[in-house]
């Protein structure tokens, strides 16, 4: 399987996951997306078309992180679920943006749930 075919059809799953799963103002919408190396999570309103909050790898504030990129993940999730319980948000909508619910996406939604983030 090619790595277009792989795009396309992962485009296609989240299509129809997104049209189900909507982010509001009490409940926004966590989405995330995993690159090779890296890992990125947000919470989204839909309703208004905003970013609320994001996470991930890449931003300075998680330079030192260290440990497997599972073990990254999780920390990923504890972070973006202190950044919502900080704005009063304890309950999201988890969307996986196509991708399988296991390994990292597991990983960060736990990591999200132990931090007392409610999906």
């Amino acid at each position: 399987m090619s790595q277009v075919d792989k795009t396309a059809r992962r485009q296609k799953i989240k299509a129809r996951s997104r049209a189900v799963v909507r982010g509001t103002q009490e409940r926004p919408r966590l989405c995330v997306f995993r690159s090779l190396s890296q890992i990125y999570a947000q919470l989204i309103d839909d309703e208004s078309g905003k970013t609320l909050m994001a996470a991930s790898t890449m931003s300075k504030e998680n330079a030192g992180l260290t440990g497997t990129k599972s073990e990254v993940s999780a920390a990923i999730g504890k972070q973006i679920a202190e950044k919502a319980l900080a704005q009063g948000i304890s309950s999201v909508v988890f969307d996986r943006n196509g991708f399988r619910y296991h390994g990292r996406i597991k990983a960060l939604a736990d990591g999200a749930r132990e931090a007392g983030l409610i999906f």
